[in-house]
């Protein structure tokens, strides 16, 4: 009689599964608002579902819409990568970002795969299919040379609030302007309300949390 046998899938070593990624290399341009904006889309051929995460070597200079996330069994999920610091000083600058793979019942990375990214100042300046020889050798350099950061989502929503202050904080500040207008506690000439009167110690509460109020609007 012969065994049963199990239809079980076979253990796969860590960092041996191929990650299919396209494309392989994005060229942002300052001069094209529109290219600033470029999505990655990763395909899982695979029988399992697969959890992913983006990993940058410059982190602050790229926003990630969902770093982290599933693609079902066959399937494919796009991730949109944005150029946030378009500066000459970063023109040919050439950064990598690492898409690592696993299993979702798994922590350790199945497969990981770099995509190159740099600023071009114009379009016209970089013609298709000219990319250097040097550039070759960095996309083949041991993966190990280069430090890759996560993004996360305190990074991706970070500047896209730093516009200006927060409405709470907008709040809390005319909560305050209007605390120190009131009248002081004992004031009989006052036309106002009793209830509505402040001590001393309160109106300086009031005037501490607006100075803090005043740094925070101004670091923003």
């Amino acid at each position: 009689m012969q065994p049963q046998q199990q239809n079980r899938q076979p253990e796969l070593v860590e960092g041996s599964l191929p990650v299919f990624v396209f494309p392989t290399e994005l060229v942002f341009y300052a001069d094209e608002q529109n290219s600033h904006k470029q999505v990655l889309t990763l395909y899982n051929p695979y029988e399992f579902a697969l959890k992913f995460k983006v990993l940058c070597t410059a982190p602050n200079k790229y926003t990630v819409v969902d770093a982290t996330g599933a693609v079902k069994p066959q399937c494919r999920v796009d991730i949109v990568i944005r150029h946030r610091d378009v500066r000459p000083c970063h023109y040919g600058v050439y950064d990598k970002f690492r898409l690592q793979v696993s299993e979702q019942s798994q922590r350790k990375a199945l497969g990981r795969k770099e995509v190159s990214a740099t600023l071009q100042p114009s379009a016209k300046q970089d013609p298709p299919h000219s990319r250097p020889q040097e550039e070759e050798r960095r996309l083949k350099e041991p993966l190990a040379d280069s430090v890759f950061f996560e993004q996360t989502a305190f990074q991706t929503e970070s500047r896209a609030v730093a516009g200006g202050p927060s409405l709470l904080t907008v709040l809390l500040g005319l909560v305050c302007v209007a605390a120190l207008m009131l009248p002081t506690l004992g004031d009989e000439e006052s036309t106002v309300p009793v209830y509505l009167h402040l001590s001393v110690n309160k109106k300086l509460v009031a005037a501490y949390v607006l100075g803090l109020l005043t740094m925070v609007i101004l670091r923003t």
